[in-house]
């Protein structure tokens, strides 16, 4: 597949937001244009940002979006109606790279029980899933999905080097 969601999945304060912010090193938020997400002071990849979960704001995915971005970065809340946010970019034929944040920072003390499901309905996708505690640091995490989306979008020729 040529196209790739990276998803922060997890409950209301969890830290997904907080995961975009760290990974640009400003606070960010969902936009209406793509953004570069720097590698270093030279390389660059652009991407779409959906911050704020389409659960959470009660919307449909597919209206926060722009012409199919090759790249979107996505919060997305866990709750039953992520499948319809993870299924419009299955039909849309991206790959998914999924971070669950369990448990998420304002979560108790230990991780959660998968109650609905999430987990193994998103690996019967073919998709990546690892589970991330929102409660450390968020710069193992954030370097871990910079790392996956320099891999991806190298192996695809969409780095961009501004100091060629």
């Amino acid at each position: 597949m040529n196209k790739l969601l990276v998803s922060a999945l997890g409950n209301k304060d969890s830290g997904k937001s907080y995961t975009w912010n760290t990974l640009f090193g400003v606070t960010v938020r969902t936009g209406k244009k793509k953004r570069r997400l720097y590698f270093n002071d030279c390389e660059y990849v652009t991407v779409f940002l959906i911050s704020g979960s389409p659960e959470e704001r009660k919307k449909y995915v597919g209206n926060l979006m722009i012409a199919e971005p090759r790249i979107v970065l996505c919060s997305t809340q866990y709750c039953e109606s992520s499948k319809k946010t993870f299924s419009y970019f299955i039909e849309n034929e991206y790959s998914l790279f999924v971070h669950w944040l369990n448990p998420g920072y304002s979560d108790l003390d230990r991780p959660y029980f998968d109650y609905l499901g999430i987990m193994n309905w998103l690996l019967s996708q073919q998709s990546l899933v690892g589970i991330r505690s929102g409660k450390l640091e968020a710069k193992p995490r954030v370097d871990e999905i910079k790392e996956y989306i320099y891999g991806w979008a190298k192996s695809r020729n969409l780095i961009i080097n501004e100091c060629e």
